[in-house]
């Protein structure tokens, strides 16, 4: 399996506290008709800090559920706790799920060995393919590179690796050091272009929840060779790519597919919704796309 192109990185729509799941079927259905190589539903951009394991595990099959196999489902299922992250991804491999995305543990800050040993861990528990998710801005650690080469060589499951540290040079490092069929996906909207340019092979998008058909359009040119098609669209839609993270996601993604009615804007505490100047950026950054 290759990670190439473009995956949305989900947000998880409520509605009066509770997951809104005919608005996230709704949501699948757009990304598919955009052209969408997969979704990742419970990463970040879906609160999974927020969800009990009951709303984790029906987020997941009912993505599984409304992708009908249209597009690959990449199901969050990372954990700071070894135990609850084998528990998630094996309960994943079982409901369908093609691959899972595994953030390093956060709050813990494990050692270089401990992250090794956790990922290893997991991915001997499972038999499905596995991302690894670096972004060392939430989690306070970065899975370092000698790390993911260890865990590149010793699990063959673990495939690729979300990279959401905002540097070029390091996804430059880990394109030289890796073996040529592990993947590297830009994890920041704003750097998928530069990250593609030394190596990445595609990205997990916030923006594609609102763009799917760009997003995954972009990405696309890039790697069929056009790469001034896809810095023009780049260029064209890198102020959402910014303006998108002017509060915690997905505060702001949630607030602009509100916008168009596609979901409520609803979070759950601890985040709470955008300040009112902050709401009318966003609104004129959307404007100015039409």
């Amino acid at each position: 399996m290759s990670f190439a192109g473009t995956h949305t990185a989900l947000v998880t729509p409520f509605r009066k506290g509770q997951f809104d799941e005919e608005a996230f079927r709704g949501l699948i259905e757009e990304q598919i008709a955009g052209g969408i190589t997969g979704i990742v539903p419970v990463g970040t951009t879906g609160e999974s800090p927020t969800l009990d394991h009951d709303e984790h595990n029906r987020v997941i099959r009912t993505a599984i559920e409304a992708a009908r196999s249209r597009c690959r489902v990449i199901a969050g299922t990372g954990s700071n706790a070894t135990s609850e992250a084998i528990a998630l991804t094996r309960e994943a491999e079982r409901l369908g799920a093609d691959a899972a995305l595994l953030v390093a543990p956060y709050y813990n800050k494990p050692s270089q060995e401990g992250l090794y040993r956790h990922f290893k861990a997991i991915s001997e528990s499972v038999k499905i393919p596995l991302v690894l998710y670096s972004i060392p801005g939430r989690c306070g650690i970065e899975i370092g590179v000698e790390t993911v080469v260890r865990l590149a060589q010793d699990c063959p499951n673990i495939r690729a690796i979300k990279e959401a540290g905002g540097s070029v040079e390091r996804v430059s490092l880990l394109h030289a050091v890796l073996p040529p069929e592990f993947e590297i996906l830009s994890g920041d909207d704003s750097l998928t272009v530069p990250f593609l340019s030394v190596g990445a092979v595609g990205v997990i998008s916030v923006a594609s929840n609102l763009y799917p058909a760009e997003v995954s359009r972009m990405v696309r040119l890039w790697l069929d060779g056009d790469t001034a098609g896809a810095t023009a669209i780049h260029r064209r839609f890198y102020p959402l790519f910014k303006d998108l993270f002017i509060e915690p996601n997905p505060v702001p993604v949630k607030f602009a597919l509100s916008l168009r009615g596609t979901i409520a804007p609803d979070v759950r505490l601890p985040l709470c919704e955008m300040s009112a100047a902050n709401c009318d950026r966003l609104r004129k950054v959307l404007e100015a796309l039409k």
